[in-house]
């Protein structure tokens, strides 16, 4: 996920440019906190005061210039418009928030409204054309016909969202289908430039287990096979990003 934006930005901005970037739905800064120790400035938007307490604690412990480069704003992700004026910002992450939103259409909006010209949206959201890959991998039968009925309740993340650890399903929510989010892209100004799987092969690994022996060898399978058809298309998450016209 971090290499996936970090090509991205580096694809997209001079070499050594100080990016303005706002981080929606901060959750643990885990982002927040990697691009502010890049050089960039970066103002994150939580509404959890939990969270909040806990990115600013670390953030305690880090050298008086990246404290400086970070400000954390309590507050929604759909009332950017109160917040920011347009073209605020160079990049705008949103990860792992259209979970928790039932109607993402506005919130998309306003997200495009404070990019920048030529600026960077980046999205990270369940993949709605893959629900039953899950349950049915496991041999959880039931699950997985409710996952196939589009009409049916699609799974919430039993935990908070964090951009490294990318949430697993647990009871209500809803997920985003590619089709759909390219075509509210595009509505929006800020059609799709590029689009990752995520969690191609390790969403079905046991809860708590511990990091296997052969990670860099796991993490590179995982970033070649979310790149690459027909694989990224049966991810568990869909790293979408669109770029400011």
């Amino acid at each position: 996920m971090a290499r996936q934006l970090d090509e991205q930005i580096v694809g997209r901005f001079p070499v050594g440019r100080r990016l303005r970037v706002l981080d929606v739905g901060m959750g643990r800064g885990t982002q927040a906190l990697r691009l502010a120790r890049q050089g960039h400035e970066v103002t994150g938007l939580e509404r959890d005061p939990r969270m909040i307490d806990a990115v600013r604690a670390e953030l305690a412990g880090e050298p008086e210039g990246i404290r400086e480069r970070m400000r954390i704003i309590e507050g929604d992700g759909r009332d950017t418009g109160v917040h920011f004026p347009p073209g605020s910002f160079d990049v705008v992450l949103c990860h792992g928030v259209l979970l928790y939103v039932e109607e993402p259409d506005p919130l998309l909006a306003g997200l495009a409204r404070v990019l920048a010209h030529g600026g960077l949206l980046s999205l990270l959201v369940r993949n709605g054309d893959a629900l039953a890959m899950r349950p049915g991998l496991a041999g959880d039968w039931a699950a997985a016909l409710a996952a196939l009925d589009t009409t049916a309740r699609l799974p919430r993340p039993r935990t908070e969202p964090d951009d490294e650890a990318p949430v697993r399903p647990g009871p209500g929510g809803r997920a985003d289908r590619l089709d759909a989010l390219t075509a509210t892209l595009a509505g929006i100004g800020a059609p799709l430039h590029a689009w990752y799987g995520v969690r191609v092969f390790t969403d079905t690994a046991a809860d708590g287990a511990g990091i296997p022996a052969d990670v860099e060898t796991l993490l590179t399978a995982e970033e070649k096979a979310g790149r690459t058809d027909p694989y990224r298309g049966v991810a568990a998450l869909l790293h979408l990003c669109g770029v400011r016209g």
